[in-house]
């Protein structure tokens, strides 16, 4: 029975942690409008790209970054993985290579896109080796 609680306790946590990860720019324009927050589009491969692998560690799966963009960010991710086990859906696929068409032409790895609810753009940036507060105040930035 301890351990039936535990697990339960356990999956609770560690669901009440998780980063809310947009991968439908229609969906994510529509929650930005409706909550007034700013999108953040990341371009990543997740799979291949070792920033966007320390980005993702050092940044977004930090519990500040976390706590803080539930309440200021819509979080969309464009991800562009190589090895096949991590292929995406073709129509993910297709989404992604149209946000890439729009927002990153040059094809920059890992490419994080500030956007307002209508879909334009704030600011840029990239992997900064920077903590998650300092990497907050880069995003918070492009709003001014």
């Amino acid at each position: 029975m301890k351990y039936i609680f535990f697990m339960l306790f356990s999956l609770i946590s560690l669901t009440g942690f998780s980063q809310e990860w947009v991968t439908d720019f229609e969906t994510a324009k529509l929650s930005a409008t409706e909550t007034n927050k700013t999108i953040v589009l990341v371009f990543q491969g997740s799979d291949w790209c070792a920033p966007c692998i320390k980005l993702d560690k050092e940044i977004w799966h930090t519990d500040e970054f976390k706590n803080y963009a539930k309440d200021h960010f819509v979080m969309l991710k464009a991800d562009f993985p190589k090895r096949k086990k991590n292929a995406l859906s073709p129509t993910q696929q297709e989404h992604n290579n149209k946000l890439a068409e729009a927002y990153n032409k040059n094809g920059y790895f890992p490419y994080v896109v500030v956007l307002d609810g209508k879909g334009n753009v704030l600011g840029s940036t990239g992997y900064k080796k920077v903590s998650p507060s300092q990497y907050i105040k880069i995003l918070e930035s492009f709003k001014s």
